[in-house]
């Protein structure tokens, strides 16, 4: 019982270092992006106001000059967009939960989709279960999550098609599936889709996904995909009922 107890303690131990590297390497980086970002902010700003003055007097050459500069503009674009995502992920650590309505999460995002949806002729379709027990959740993030999901789902249909979600309890908690009828993605895509900056979207930043399964992940739950190349593609999200709450 001792030998056991030792190497318990010395597992809890190793678990505990690597949480703490995790937390200090995570605060690091965060910082570092924090550093790039001001600098790049004043480049961006830089860039615009040379970018009018190129513009105010003809010269020889003036149009290769904007262009050249309007190529800066977008890389320092595509830069801070992608620093946002970064400290957006970093930082996802505990989240101060309250209890909440999977649902209503689910019916805010798709409400911000709508106009979208009805301009794509992209049919929304939901199934929602009135009894489902409430979870524990962080609004915020939460939706955070859900938004990049629903975004991926219609950026797979741009020539129309159906986005069907529903939720439904299951024996530990509750679950979210949402199904699309878009491209789908193919086998290797659909495993590497939550490594972080791995993404097939030009310009993407590669940490959409990566990010909302460390937000499910940090709500107690889990995220699942499937995908068909031409089908379409399902995402499942389980997460768990407070025993208190649960019925």
């Amino acid at each position: 019982m001792a030998d056991e107890s030792t190497s318990s303690k010395s597992q809890q131990e190793l678990a505990d270092e690597l949480r703490r590297q995790y937390n200090e390497l995570a605060e690091l980086a965060g910082s570092l992006a924090h550093e790039i970002k001001n600098p790049l902010s004043v480049i961006h700003m830089n860039t615009d106001l040379l970018c009018e003055e190129l513009e105010e007097t003809p010269f020889p050459g003036q149009r290769r000059a904007i262009a050249k500069v309007d190529m800066i503009r977008q890389q320092c674009n595509r830069l801070e967009n992608l620093l946002r995502d970064f400290l957006r992920f970093a930082r996802m650590r505990d989240l101060e939960m309250t209890v909440g309505s999977l649902n209503d999460q689910i019916q805010r995002v798709l409400s911000l989709y709508r106009a979208q949806a009805d301009k794509t002729d992209v049919r929304l379709q939901t199934y929602l279960d009135s009894n489902l027990p409430n979870i524990k959740l962080h609004s915020d993030s939460l939706q955070a999550a859900l938004l990049n999901l629903v975004k991926n789902a219609m950026e797979a249909m741009p020539d129309g098609g159906e986005l069907l979600v529903r939720t439904y309890s299951t024996p530990g908690g509750v679950a979210l599936e949402m199904i699309d009828t878009g491209c789908g993605m193919d086998e290797v895509t659909a495993m590497r889709m939550f490594e972080p900056f791995y993404s097939t979207k030009h310009g993407g930043s590669g940490l959409g996904l990566p990010t909302a399964r460390k937000i499910v992940e940090a709500h107690g739950g889990r995220i699942a995909v499937q995908s068909e190349v031409g089908r379409g593609t399902k995402f499942v999200l389980e997460f768990p009922t407070p025993i208190r709450l649960a019925v």
